[in-house]
């Protein structure tokens, strides 16, 4: 079988996003130019090769990961007093994109930037690939494939500390996929995360017919669907290691607020691909929810009868959460 991290649709994916973000840094506002961090680098030798400043708060990077095996891209959100204030560090608002889409979506979809202006919080939003599963591929059995897990955990936030002066309070929310990944990392780093938020994830990957729906996601990107973890049936461990319904009682300690429609047709914006989609992951919801109820692990949920997967709903229940995170963060909400 072919690489996963040589599959040549995965590289012109790769090259468009570089597209946007690499090169030479160009012209930076001169209050971001006077506090350009020193060179950092990770414990396993990331490093940023390319910094492209787009506004006094905004800038692009690229990572040199060797987790990920590439050049992957991130955007930073710097709060508004950063470059003012040297001696002091900040917490981390984590925020994944979805399937299909890439690590500006955050900010081309919603009003996050102008939302973040006020708030005391660096917020960073990574590239986890054309799929959005920030996870460590399986890649047929590769002892070195990619890893967006280890790149979004260990690698992003060490350069943050060593470069633009994170300190260690962190957050992660996530939809889509990005929903997915925000609830896997932080199951599967306990503590790691202070809160984590998943609007419209797949919650229950291992649940009758999701791993269909995951492979559909990476099959859309010209990907063998068996490179993420293999067979579901062969390889049900590796499927479970990663489902956040199985590791939920990992979640014991973080603060968590999920929410997912049913995509009920009348439920507001008429989106039929999305309401569709809605109403295969609304399962998954009402499962990760109750078993949290089981376990005795409190969360803030929104299980709507509505809705579709797109950002007209994301972005509310963003803002809905946010009392969640920035408790996590340990900012007024």
């Amino acid at each position: 079988m072919p690489s996963h991290r040589a599959h040549p649709s995965r590289r012109a994916a790769l090259a468009r996003l570089l597209a946007v973000a690499a090169g030479a840094a160009v012209a930076r506002p001169p209050s971001a130019a006077a506090a350009t961090p020193a060179d950092a680098t990770a414990d396993d030798g990331a490093r940023v090769v390319a910094t492209t400043w787009l506004d006094a708060r905004t800038a692009d990077l690229v990572v040199d990961s060797p987790a990920v095996g590439a050049r992957v891209p991130l955007r930073l959100l710097l709060p508004a007093g950063w470059a003012g204030r040297p001696e002091r560090t900040w917490p981390v608002l984590h925020l994944l994109h979805g399937a299909h889409d890439d690590y500006t979506s955050w900010t081309r979809e919603t009003g996050i930037a102008g939302f973040t202006a006020d708030k005391d919080v660096i917020t960073v939003m990574p590239s986890a690939g054309p799929t959005g599963i920030p996870s460590r591929w399986w890649d047929w059995g590769s002892a070195d494939p990619p890893d967006y897990e280890a790149f979004a955990v260990d690698e992003v936030m060490q350069l943050l500390r060593r470069g633009y002066r994170a300190n260690g309070v962190r957050v992660v929310a996530g939809v889509s996929t990005g929903g997915y990944g925000a609830l896997a990392l932080a199951a599967r780093h306990p503590g790691a995360f202070a809160a984590a938020a998943s609007y419209s994830g797949i919650t229950y990957t291992t649940l009758v017919g999701v791993p269909e729906v995951v492979g559909a996601i990476v099959t859309r990107e010209l990907l063998d669907p068996l490179s993420l973890w293999g067979d579901p049936v062969l390889l049900r461990s590796l499927w479970q290691e990663h489902d956040p319904y199985v590791r939920a009682p990992a979640l014991r300690g973080t603060a968590l607020y999920v929410s997912c429609g049913a995509g009920l047709v009348g439920g507001g914006l008429f989106d039929p691909s999305g309401q569709a989609m809605e109403s295969a992951l609304w399962p998954t919801a009402l499962a990760f929810t109750q078993r949290l109820t089981d376990l005795g692990i409190p969360a803030r949920t929104h299980l709507y009868p509505g809705g579709a997967h797109n950002w007209t709903y994301w972005q509310r229940e963003f803002l809905a959460s946010w009392p969640v995170l920035a408790a996590g963060l340990g900012l007024p909400s």
